[in-house]
């Protein structure tokens, strides 16, 4: 049983993976812990054949091997299950928001399927952890559960300690006040996905923040020589910058966004 206020399933979920290149890297192995609003947790985790080399960097870290996955089924074979697990559900992790979420739904595209965030929440444990005590996960499970973290860099370790350091946070810090960057005191923590999602995914474009907003609210490129100039601005002045966007080495889903924007007519 947890105590979190749930109106829907919570799917906490960690990825290991070939490294950490969101392009051109590919998941090993995907563990969901799906929190239920009745208090219930299930939990599963799956072994996958990314295809490609697993960089022994990232094989020291979580300990998988291009042995242990050489028989195990692809990420097209397990797809429709792991999105079924999905279902309904919106979604918790520790840095998901800047990895896993990304490198997820660029599986998920590179084989054509859509999946979709706009109707999900996203809780990102570490922004809390961030805010409120910056450190690692292992420090956090530490800190929060007085634990140490067995097996860290494991998917069932990693999102199992997620999930009982984002209970732990919200059980500390709901109600207890902080101060802004302007000084003025608010009270972020709340047991409410839809409050935690608005601290710490809401103001999002692309999952790689190629794209994001300004004070004012507008949209402008994040990255490279139109860092900080309006988007709508470089695509009038330098058309050319979409077609190099589309073409170049950048995430789908990024591309996707992009695209929407300038289409859509979206931008300001």
């Amino acid at each position: 049983m947890h105590s979190l206020k749930l109106r829907k399933p919570l799917a906490f979920f960690d990825l290991e993976t070939t490294g950490t290149n969101i392009c051109t890297d590919r998941i090993v192995e995907i563990c969901i812990a799906k929190a239920m609003p009745n208090g219930e947790l299930k939990v599963k985790t799956w072994r996958i054949n990314p295809t490609i080399p697993i960089s022994a960097e990232s094989s020291t870290i979580h300990g998988i091997y291009e042995e242990d996955i050489k028989n195990a089924p692809t990420f097209k074979e397990l797809a429709h299950p792991i999105m079924q697990f999905f279902e309904g559900a919106d979604l918790a992790g520790f840095n998901i928001i800047r990895f896993d979420v990304p490198m997820l739904m660029e599986e998920f595209l590179r084989i054509g399927l859509d999946f979709k965030l706009e109707s999900r929440k996203m809780v990102d444990a570490q922004r809390i952890f961030h805010l409120m005590e910056p450190r690692s996960l292992t420090a956090a499970y530490r800190f929060y559960c007085n634990k140490e973290l067995v097996n860290a860099h494991s998917a069932e370790a990693d999102t199992l300690a997620t999930f009982e350091v984002l209970c732990a946070q919200i059980d500390r810090y709901e109600g207890k006040a902080i101060k802004n960057e302007k000084g003025a005191e608010f009270i972020p923590i709340k047991n409410d996905v839809t409050a935690l999602h608005e601290l710490t995914a809401e103001k999002m474009i692309d999952l790689a923040g190629r794209l994001s907003y300004n004070d004012q609210g507008d949209v402008v490129v994040n990255f490279g020589k139109h860092k900080d100039r309006l988007l709508k601005e470089v695509l009038q002045k330098e058309p050319a910058f979409y077609d190099w966007v589309m073409k170049g080495e950048f995430p789908l889903d990024t591309k996707r966004k992009l695209t929407e924007l300038k289409l859509k007519n979206l931008i300001k």
